[in-house]
């Protein structure tokens, strides 16, 4: 069952669930940080509105930067304008944005520790036709290896327009990523959202889960769909939300891997170095539990509608199942 105390959108199963890209609740989200902080500002590389950076333009004319096509100057006038004390966010594709301009976001951002916020957007394989050149599938990884970086993948446009008021906040920098696609709605304003906490949207009715689904981003819904029907199986599921990759939760992971004793991570992102490798890492040095791996198998991606894609990379509901079912096999 969706659990209770996290006030959940109840409509989540029905077939006419609201959908919204991921990257409106972020553009909607800064707009409001502008209405709270004068200091906070935006800069982007030519994609306005694909990054609807233009909620927070459309309001905050005289604070918006359009750089133009060129990140690597992006993120260093950034970087430039948050030693004078501004809350810069910087928004481009992700492919672009950590994609082509990490080294100066670990050197002039990172280095320094300065409140640059990176907004990666059209991230993962469910850009679809835009194909291989443009499907980011790399990019938790870079940016969770970079001291002071903070990695966040929110759910749904929800969840990703308290993020980014969040982060405006956070005195930090950070790395958010967005997906291009509507995508079901499954929290809510009441829904709490806190940097550095895991969730568990979904739990048994009853008795004991026998295995734990770690999801981050969009295909949190997937997995939400295939721990119902696992469980009309007699397979008892609990269902986290990790939202923050970095700084990772320990405790909440820990704490789930002791009581099932299975994991399985879910990502749209290479299952190297990404959300997933993050878990790993985790219950390798606190509670070593067997653990299946959902995401992109050390491949690019092609040009396909978005629900193609996810279920010829083994992302789907499907395949998600499979994965549970191997994963018991080996407890």
């Amino acid at each position: 069952m969706l659990n209770p105390q996290l006030k959940l959108n109840t409509k989540i199963f029905n077939s006419d669930v609201e959908q919204v890209p991921i990257r409106r609740g972020f553009g909607e989200g800064l707009a409001k940080a502008g209405e709270t902080d004068e200091n906070v500002v935006a800069l982007c590389a030519d994609l306005t509105e694909s990054t609807q950076m233009h909620f927070f333009k459309e309001k905050f004319k005289e604070r918006f930067i359009q750089i133009g096509v060129a990140e690597q100057n992006l993120v260093t006038v950034a970087s430039g304008m948050a030693a004078m004390g501004k809350v810069p966010f910087c928004s481009s594709y992700a492919m672009f944005s950590p994609g082509r301009n990490w080294e100066q976001i670990r050197t002039t951002i990172a280095y320094n520790d300065r409140p640059v916020k990176i907004v990666g957007s059209h991230a993962g394989i469910s850009v679809g036709p835009d194909g291989g050149t443009h499907q980011a599938l790399e990019d938790i990884s870079i940016m969770r290896a970079i001291p002071n970086m903070e990695v966040l993948s929110p759910c749904d446009a929800v969840e990703a327009k308290k993020i980014t008021q969040l982060l405006a906040k956070s005195g930090k920098p950070a790395y958010l990523r967005l997906a291009r696609e509507k995508t079901p709605i499954m929290t809510t304003d009441e829904t709490p959202t806190e940097i550095g906490k895991s969730q568990i949207f979904w739990l048994p009715d009853v008795g004991v889960a026998q295995v734990g689904i770690v999801a981050t981003g969009a295909l949190l819904f997937q997995s939400i769909m295939a721990a119902k029907e696992l469980e009309s199986e007699g397979i008892k599921i609990k269902v986290m939300n990790l939202a923050t990759i970095k700084p990772i939760d320990v405790e909440g992971i820990v704490t789930l891997a002791r009581e099932t004793k299975a994991i399985v991570t879910v990502e749209e992102h290479q299952v190297m170095g990404g959300m997933g490798s993050a878990v790993a890492e985790v219950l390798a040095q606190n509670f070593p539990v067997p653990v299946e791996f959902i995401g992109v198998q050390d491949k690019f991606g092609q040009s396909g509608t978005p629900v193609e894609l996810i279920e010829h990379y083994g992302m789907d509901k499907n395949s998600i199942k499979e994965a549970v079912k191997n994963v018991l096999k080996r407890k």
